[in-house]
């Protein structure tokens, strides 16, 4: 990890980054790397602290497709055609791997009614062209032999892939800093004041602040988009010595997902609860998601536990996110990425890079401008 100053060297900076999970480390490299002075603000005490440091990494396009979210859809995609070459760049400038492995998904039918309700998916993917096709239960279960025997049948998604998201916070922390960008944690920013922000020590300028602050976002300023928390609970176990993987591919159902990763560690999640900014494990989470997995992963139950942990991730109001620059010059948006933040890492870098040094960012996020959510004034008001 790489040394974190206490406090800005400058006082004032061509960009300051508010948020220090992998939204903001990806896109302060890239501005880095673009020769930009750049230094990353985020109130905890190290980076990757909230929704990111228990993410589970699944870069999943097609498994994550819902019915009128065409346009996510398209980005999500295209962040996926970004994270090999995103992820090879990475290891060379940090020299540490972020755990990218592309290794497919299926998704799972428990039983008839799962398998009602994941035949009606794949006609979705299938009606957009998607690389999906439906197993049946004996084919599913040779390509994963640990499924539980009575499932209904799956999904089978082959270019779905991971990442380890605490690695690759790490790796980010790194390349930032061989960039020549700093990372400052422990630092609460307050407000944005129209030439930088305002924090507990005092103001530090910049000609340009990207907000990448996550679920707390909406609170750094009045004007900012509505971002919401969204809670998520999550569990990690740890596969004993001599004990075989539980899959080889991500495990999804329409209760939970499973991530095996190649070192051992196995993720369950995760739950989505609307609750405010409470972040408390509660019994009753963890007992859904255990139950879930063992209901298509019965060996899950054989596994060394962890730990489990709660974060709110930023959702919006049509729960896509926000990236683009605000109706004030200096401000630029990369929040609200809900439940895809490690998916749309790479594009959303490439995009706040391309704002910043006022170049054409790619077209794909070009629906997720601040801009649709512009307030229009109440009947009778005069602002």
């Amino acid at each position: 990890m790489t040394a974190m100053v206490a406090a800005p060297r400058r006082s004032e900076y061509d960009v300051l980054v508010v948020g220090a999970g992998v939204i903001g480390l990806a896109l302060a490299w890239r501005v880095a790397q673009r020769g930009l002075s750049v230094c990353v603000l985020d109130r905890a005490d190290a980076p990757g602290a909230g929704a990111s440091g228990v993410a589970a990494g699944m870069l999943a396009p097609v498994t994550e497709a819902e019915w009128g979210a065409r346009a996510l859809l398209e980005l999500n995609l295209e962040a996926a055609e970004r994270w090999p070459a995103f992820a090879a760049e990475l290891q060379a400038a940090a020299g540490a791997d972020a755990g990218y492995h592309r290794g497919g998904a299926l998704v799972v039918a428990a039983d008839r009614d799962d398998a009602e309700e994941l035949h009606r998916l794949h006609g979705f993917q299938q009606s957009l062209g998607l690389a999906a096709e439906w197993l049946g239960p004996r084919a599913a279960r040779q390509l994963e032999p640990a499924l539980s025997p009575r499932i209904a049948g799956a999904i089978h998604a082959p270019h779905e892939a991971q990442a380890d998201p605490r690695a690759l916070t790490a790796a980010l922390a790194v390349a930032l800093e061989r960039a020549g960008g700093e990372l400052v944690c422990g630092v609460n920013v307050c407000a944005l004041t129209g030439d930088g922000v305002d924090t507990e020590h005092g103001v530090v300028h910049a000609a340009q602040v990207v907000v990448a602050a996550g679920a707390w976002s909406g609170q750094l300023d009045g004007d900012a988009p509505p971002v919401r928390p969204v809670k998520g609970q999550i569990l990690r176990l740890r596969r004993r010595p001599g004990q075989p993987p539980l899959s080889e591919r991500l495990i999804r159902t329409p209760r939970c997902y499973v991530v095996d990763r190649i070192g051992g560690e196995v993720v369950i999640g995760a739950t989505v609860e609307e609750r405010g900014f409470d972040e408390a494990v509660t019994a009753d989470g963890v007992y859904r998601l255990l139950e879930a997995a063992r209901e298509v992963l019965p060996d899950a139950g054989e596994l060394e536990w962890v730990e489990a942990a709660a974060r709110v991730r930023p959702g919006t109001r049509d729960n896509a996110p926000v990236i683009g620059r605000d109706s004030r010059d200096g401000v630029v948006w990369a929040t609200g990425h809900y439940r895809n933040g490690i998916l749309l890492a790479p594009v959303t870098a490439d995009a706040v890079a391309a704002v910043v040094t006022g170049d054409e960012p790619p077209f794909a996020i070009a629906p997720f401008a601040p801009e649709r959510f512009v307030r229009t004034p109440a009947a009778g008001s005069t602002a």
